[in-house]
């Protein structure tokens, strides 16, 4: 038996009701209304404190006949509206061909595709399962992590996972991720002695230091890419010193950077790599890194392969197969099987204004169920 659920209906429930990061509450249960009348089971529980809690995560599981379970990963936390929309962003509105509203693209309009698709699948196809996060946008620490932990204790184990983000770039179906580069934030801190900048015998000024070890490591090359990822980059993201005063030689100066690296590297390696530069140049400089998530690939393959084949069947493109742009939860779910990434197009994605087209809606939940049928054959 199946159902018919309209995902401009869903999505725009869902795109009204506010759920700025980390997310909790209202949209969950819009989404669990949903869901529980196809006969999933749906579980909810909140992690997490002050500041980066609480979070609200929700697994749904709905178990069929065929062996093969198909997991769809998601958030529906959101980044701030921000001023200047032509309406209220959390009152969707439709004009003309597009839905406007916060989350419209990224990622509330997927997740009504999906919960449209998977309405539309025979329960005795095989197993599905939402995995629903409302801390993505965020620091991403109560979220898609601890899910992974509660679906471990369940014993939850998808064999393939679709991860809903708005991978398209100028059409709907013309990319789809397979890895993401893994990336690392570091604070380099160089500790210096204050003092008159008439008197410099009497003190000791970290920011020639500091400039050293910035143009030291401007210097490294980390490689040069490989098939399927793009060379890995180092970019100093700021540098501080604080003094106010023209005539203070200052305590301290620092600098930030962010690695974005591909999988020749690690991101402790990397960590260690600054820090072995930094105190090269100033022993007592202070090196603190922290590991955002792993470059990750899966190669091109079955769940690749099913993926082409349902996009190639609604839209004919052949879709690119890319490791380009950023970071997504992917980067922790490939640790539990094949993951990749596809979803609608991303142009508007944390702009003013999103908006999906009406009709990608209907074309991607087209393509989610034919994604599901495939990988049930």
């Amino acid at each position: 038996m199946t159902h018919s659920i309209d995902p401009v209906d869903l999505a725009q429930a869902l795109i009204a009701v506010p759920s700025v990061t980390p997310a909790t509450g209202e949209v969950f249960d819009v989404l669990e209304a949903a869901l529980t009348p196809l006969g999933f089971m749906v579980e909810r529980f909140v992690d997490g404190i002050e500041p980066d809690g609480p979070v609200e995560n929700l697994l749904a599981v709905r178990e069929g006949a065929g062996p093969r379970h198909f997991g769809f990963a998601g958030h529906l936390d959101v980044v701030p509206p921000g001023v200047g929309w032509a309406g209220d962003a959390f009152v969707p509105d439709v004009r003309g061909e597009l839905l406007y509203g916060r989350g419209a693209v990224d990622m509330k309009g997927s997740i009504a595709a999906f919960v449209a698709a998977a309405a539309a699948t025979p329960a005795s196809a095989g197993t599905i399962s939402l995995i629903i996060t409302g801390d993505e946008e965020g620091p991403a620490i109560f979220g898609t992590r601890a899910l992974m932990e509660h679906m471990a204790g369940r014993g939850v184990t998808p064999d393939m996972i679709v991860v809903g983000e708005p991978t398209s770039v100028n059409k709907l179906g013309d990319m789809v991720k397979i890895g993401r580069r893994g990336s690392v934030n570091i604070w380099i801190d160089v500790p210096g002695t204050q003092g008159h900048v008439a008197y410099p015998h009497l003190a000791d000024n970290p920011i020639p230091k500091l400039v050293r070890i910035m143009a030291a490591i401007d210097a490294v090359v980390l490689d040069e890419g490989n098939d399927w990822f793009q060379p890995s980059n180092i970019e100093f993201t700021d540098v501080e010193v604080g003094n106010g005063a023209t005539n203070v030689i200052p305590a301290s100066a620092r600098a930030r950077l962010s690695i974005r690296f591909n999988d020749a590297h690690k991101g402790a390696e990397l960590i260690a790599m600054i820090e072995r530069i930094a105190q090269g140049v100033e022993p007592k400089a202070k090196v603190l890194g922290k590991v955002s998530g792993e470059a990750f690939l899966t190669p091109p393959g079955d769940l690749s392969g099913l993926v082409a084949e349902a996009i190639h069947a609604e839209t004919d493109i052949v879709p690119e197969m890319s490791t380009t742009g950023g970071t997504s939860d992917a980067r922790f779910l490939h640790a539990l099987c094949p993951v990749v990434e596809f979803g609608l197009t991303n142009a508007t994605m944390h702009k003013l204004d999103e908006a999906v087209a009406v009709a990608d809606l209907h074309a991607l939940t087209a393509i989610y169920r034919g994604i599901l049928m495939r990988a049930f054959a």
